[in-house]
């Protein structure tokens, strides 16, 4: 259960296709703001690549941008390549 703390969706990694991959996180309000969560989206798929025994390369990436609200909440999704 969350309460009042901000948690956020993750979708953890996902396979998208051919050494291909997909992870999307995105905060429960608007009160964090982005914050750290570019960050964490990039060191989980950097840490999921460095377990496979290959190196980290974007494919794409995007951000929501402000205002957040009325559910346009801080969401950061990234496909990238091991």
């Amino acid at each position: 259960m969350c309460g009042l703390a901000a948690c956020a969706a993750d979708t953890g990694v996902v396979g998208s296709g051919k050494n291909l991959y997909f992870i999307e996180k995105q905060q429960a309000t608007g009160f964090p703001g982005l914050g750290n969560l570019k960050a964490e989206v990039f060191n989980e798929a950097n840490s999921f690549c460095t377990k496979k025994g290959g190196q980290f390369e974007v494919s794409k990436s995007s951000e929501t941008q402000p205002p957040y609200l009325l559910g346009n909440y801080p969401r950061v999704s990234l496909e990238f390549r091991c």
